[in-house]
């Protein structure tokens, strides 16, 4: 039972970390950067870490632009890649996992290991969450076991 805790508390932790990462960035924060940072048009698509290389990705795909800038935004996207050396450089993700669980939780997701993305897909996990969230919302509530 303490190996459970210690693999939800871990999982957890690297929620609360991807939380912190993925916030989308202040205005403030994006007038310090650099041009170079940028890899859209009007400076869009920052790509200041490994963390925004996927989101960046993630918005490329939704965008508007034409194909040639889409092109030429995703070249960018994968230099700073390259360039900062980020894990899975060369790994694609895996369409059925994201699909599954969202873009939001898909960033989470992507930073668990094996044991830990299989825990995070279970049951027993999604039960705990919803009972989490729901008292998040609700914190009066009487939960019943």
């Amino acid at each position: 039972m303490s190996g459970v805790i210690n693999v939800l508390n871990t999982l957890i932790e690297k929620a609360n970390k991807a939380i912190e990462e993925g916030k989308a960035l202040t205005t403030k924060q994006r007038k310090r950067m650099k041009k170079t940072t940028f890899c859209g048009p009007g400076r869009s698509f920052p790509v200041p870490n490994c963390r925004y290389v996927g989101i960046a990705r993630a918005y490329l795909a939704r965008s508007k632009f034409s194909a040639a800038t889409k092109k030429r935004i995703a070249a960018c996207i994968n230099r700073k890649e390259k360039e900062m050396n980020c894990k899975g450089a060369k790994k694609k993700k895996t369409k059925s996992s994201y699909d599954e669980i969202g873009e939001f939780e898909y960033r989470i997701y992507s930073s668990l290991n094996k044991d830990e993305r299989e825990l995070y897909l279970s049951d027993d996990f999604k039960a705990t969450k919803q009972l989490v969230e729901e008292s998040i919302k609700n914190p009066n509530i009487d939960l019943e076991f």
